[in-house]
């Protein structure tokens, strides 16, 4: 692959590799279970969902628990990480490669992306941004680390790897039919069902 960013050959390559083993526990699979049962509980059953940046299928295995019937959907830039998803959801429903190469052939009712912008080359955000608007039909899902003004921190030793800034406030400028649904926080120091300090956003589109 030919690589926009350094972000992308770091995710693509032996750190994205590294990263699929994290996170298989069934205790995670019980997190994501919470999690998402309070995040989509203003959708109803959604028919339809595609994830940006969905590894291995952590996500979308928690959501297919949740709604047996979905449609899923990935977008996966480690090849190792998508031939593991292509198992769980599908071959001919992965796409292998980046964000920035993805181009929308098809609506999904939800758009979902997870712990995926805060690791975007600030610069490419627009970018991004305008993929999830086309092609989420109803719903945007975003689950990130906030802070109200940008800030770049270093990610596991890493710099320039892990940036936070306002996302969801960000589209919501950028796209004017784009509303607030519904929003919550997770804490890493939950008893029950932990996440890792992630904020979530629902955008509907009008």
């Amino acid at each position: 692959m030919n690589f926009k960013t350094e972000q992308e050959a770091f995710w693509a390559g032996e750190f994205g590799n590294d990263y699929i083993g994290r996170n298989r526990s069934e205790e995670y699979l019980a997190s994501n279970l919470n999690f998402f049962s309070h995040a989509f509980r203003q959708l109803g059953r959604p028919a339809s969902l595609v994830e940006f940046g969905a590894n291995i299928g952590i996500n979308l295995k928690a959501i297919q628990l949740l709604f047996p019937n979905i449609r899923l959907s990935g977008i996966e830039i480690n090849r190792k990480a998508a031939n593991e998803l292509s198992r769980l959801i599908g071959s001919g429903n992965v796409f292998n490669g980046s964000i920035f190469d993805y181009e929308p052939e098809q609506e999904y009712e939800v758009a979902l992306i997870k712990g995926v912008l805060i690791h975007i080359n600030p610069e490419m955000l627009p970018l991004v941004y305008e993929k999830l608007y086309r092609t989420a039909g109803k719903y945007i899902l975003l689950c990130e680390y906030y802070n109200p003004s940008p800030v770049s921190i270093s990610y596991r030793g890493h710099k320039d790897r892990l940036f936070k800034r306002d996302f969801a406030g960000e589209m919501l400028e950028k796209y004017s039919d784009l509303s607030l649904a519904d929003y919550g926080f997770c804490y890493r120091r939950d008893k029950a069902f932990p996440q890792d300090d992630i904020t979530w956003f629902l955008l509907e589109k009008q």
